[in-house]
């Protein structure tokens, strides 16, 4: 009897310790919101092809401090960098991000620091205001903490991914001619307009649905066709990346009159 007494005790310890444990979870209690950034320099800035592989600038930022139940945790806290023009809110499409985790710091050479700021779209070889940030985050999103904002002003210099050429169109089943023949004559109703040095634009042309296009700098020769970079026709129908003599792109699903963008700057396309 006594033997069978000292057993269930030992099981009502085991229990209560296990159900103590199953209450004691972890859990958030906040953090700061007083992220602190700074730049290595925020004078006026203009970058230069030449030196395109010296060190430009170094963002640091302070521990968010997330706090829990169990104490202060920085792990699997991921930061972003946000990049936005002058007067945006970091919610513009334009938002440049660019993630780091667990790191308090990042540093950029000339070329990755203009291959960012490209991003948004502003005039090349003009000191523009730019506007940094860092948010922070915890895994699956969770608990967005941000940092004060700095601005400076940043000249870019034009690095284009491929050579600009001189004229662009769209050919495929995907356009009202469908595919070009070799040594057609030029269709003008499917010829780019260039806005500036490195980006094309048609305003308003007639897609089919979930049909193939290339581009091509000469109407009715093949030998300099852009397409996708990756397989034939599994790219993003809104818009993705091309290269010269890549695959046939696909169509957006819905058939309408679209403005196509094809930006040579970043080697992306899109369909709006």
């Amino acid at each position: 009897m006594k033997m069978k007494k000292l057993f269930m005790v030992a099981v009502a310890i085991v229990l209560f310790a296990a159900c103590d444990k199953e209450g004691d979870q972890v859990k958030l209690i906040g953090g700061t919101s007083d992220i602190t950034l700074s730049i290595s320099s925020t004078a006026d800035l203009t970058l230069t092809k030449a030196q395109e592989n010296f060190s430009s600038l170094q963002f640091q930022w302070t521990n968010p401090g997330y706090r829990f139940s169990n104490g202060v945790n920085t792990q699997d806290v991921t930061y972003t960098l946000q990049i936005d023009r002058d007067g945006g809110d970091f919610t513009g499409a334009k938002v440049v991000g660019l993630e780091y985790k667990s790191a308090l710091s990042a540093s950029f050479k000339v070329r990755e620091l203009n291959t960012a700021l490209a991003g948004l779209e502003l005039p090349d070889g003009t000191l523009n205001t730019f506007q940094f940030r860092v948010r922070s985050v915890l895994p699956g999103n969770n608990s967005p903490l941000f940092s004060n904002i700095l601005k400076m002003k940043v000249a870019t210099y034009l690095d284009v991914v491929f050579p600009v050429p001189a004229n662009l169109y769209i050919t495929g089943a995907a356009t009202p001619a469908s595919w070009m023949g070799g040594g057609d004559a030029e269709n003008v109703s499917q010829k780019f307009t260039k806005v500036n040095t490195f980006t094309f634009v048609i305003n308003s042309l007639q897609i089919n649905a979930n049909s193939g296009f290339l581009f091509v700098p000469v109407y009715g020769n093949w030998d300099n066709k852009y397409g996708f970079t990756g397989k034939k026709e599994e790219n993003n129908p809104a818009g993705d990346t091309f290269k010269p003599g890549g695959e046939d792109f696909r169509s957006p699903g819905v058939s309408r009159a679209y403005k196509i963008t094809v930006n040579f700057k970043t080697g992306k396309y899109t369909f709006e």
